[in-house]
């Protein structure tokens, strides 16, 4: 294939790829279960109003979920308005509607490349890796005996969480017929490996946990876990008590502080490991060009962008050039960085290409 053929197709590609950026699909963007209630003069104006909290809402959840601690402080004061832009779509869970009123529970898509460029510019760590999927068995015992698959306040904590999108992701057994005749609720607690294996290979995760509790009181539970995990072993052995709500709100206290800790410990060891990796990063890049004026005037938007160290030319001719460049923050972030100046860096094939916008 002759060079200008080859860079036509390159640049095609590129356009069609960013033809597409408009539809959010990657698991991590997407958040569930956003509850809203809003009131205004009609159910309509409610409903608008509804959204508009359900985006900021929203945003919030996905800062928690893949930035880096205080990220949501640098951006307390981000528009709402900025917000609504890096939305790709919105569905409706459930909704009631009255006079001036409006309830209901949304999904939210956000646009990953909006979202990366807002961190990078208010110069905030991130990741998008998620961990292995890990199941949780909760079993939730009480005088009555215990139960696995049954509807209970513990289990229906764990649903609550809807963490299956989460960087850590959670996945709560359906408790159908198949995960009852496959693990009974004493194997659960006895740990048998064989049964637990079985689970595991249904639900394609890396590990199982099992998670007891019990209720102590009117407002608290006892809940314990142990295990191993994708993020290294589990001890877990704790009351949760909560002012009021009952041991139902207890519950819902005790998984949300577990995925919690798991998130943070997945955060630093990812961001960590991100930012040591790009400590003496550098990357060969193909950028093709129709004169040698237009890589000049490529050349210095790279150099005048954060995070990029250097730019070396390994080869040029009439209409491209492939480049050494060095950079110094996390890759995500350099893509950010460079979209930022109307650069889109993507992989075609095995090669890295840069394509101006």
């Amino acid at each position: 294939m002759d060079r200008p053929l080859f860079w036509t197709l390159i640049f095609t590609f590129l356009l069609l790829i960013a033809a597409s950026r408009a539809e959010a699909d990657d698991a991590v963007y997407r958040v569930t279960g956003v509850k809203v209630d809003a009131t205004d003069r009609d159910a309509a104006s409610a409903k608008m109003k509804a959204i508009s909290e359900a985006q900021v809402k929203a945003f919030g959840v996905l800062l928690d979920r893949i930035a880096e601690d205080g990220a949501d402080a640098k951006l307390r004061d981000l528009p709402p308005g900025q917000i609504g832009r890096m939305l790709a779509s919105l569905s409706i869970e459930e909704e009631r509607t009255g006079p001036g009123r409006y309830i209901g529970k949304l999904t939210i898509n956000f646009l990953p490349d909006k979202v990366r460029e807002t961190l990078a510019r208010a110069g905030i760590a991130f990741t998008e890796k998620q961990a292995p999927r890990i199941v949780v068995v909760p079993v939730w015992s009480t005088g009555d005996g215990a139960t696995a698959w049954d509807e209970n306040p513990w289990r229906r904590a764990w649903q609550d969480l809807k963490a299956e999108n989460a960087v850590v992701p959670i996945m709560v057994p359906l408790g159908d017929l198949n995960d009852a005749e496959a693990v009974s609720v004493d194997q659960a607690v006895a740990g048998d490996a064989d049964k637990l294996e079985a689970l595991r290979l249904r639900y394609h995760a890396e590990s199982v946990l099992v998670a007891i509790a019990e209720p102590v009181g009117e407002n608290a539970i006892h809940a314990k876990m142990q295990g191993d995990t994708p993020l290294g072993r589990v001890l877990f052995d704790k009351t949760y008590t909560v002012e009021s709500g009952g041991v139902a709100a207890a519950a819902q206290s005790a998984a949300q502080r577990f995925h919690r800790i798991m998130i943070q410990k997945w955060k630093q060891q990812t961001v960590t490991e991100a930012r040591a990796e790009v400590q003496a990063a550098s990357l060969n890049i193909a950028v093709p060009f129709s004169n040698p004026s237009e890589f000049s005037v490529t050349r210095g938007r790279l150099m005048s962008t954060p995070g990029v160290a250097g730019v070396d030319i390994s080869t040029i001719s009439g209409n491209g050039a492939i480049i050494r460049l060095s950079y110094t923050v996390p890759f995500q972030q350099l893509q950010a960085s460079l979209q930022m100046q109307r650069m889109i860096l993507r992989l075609h094939g095995n090669s890295w290409v840069l394509q101006s916008y």
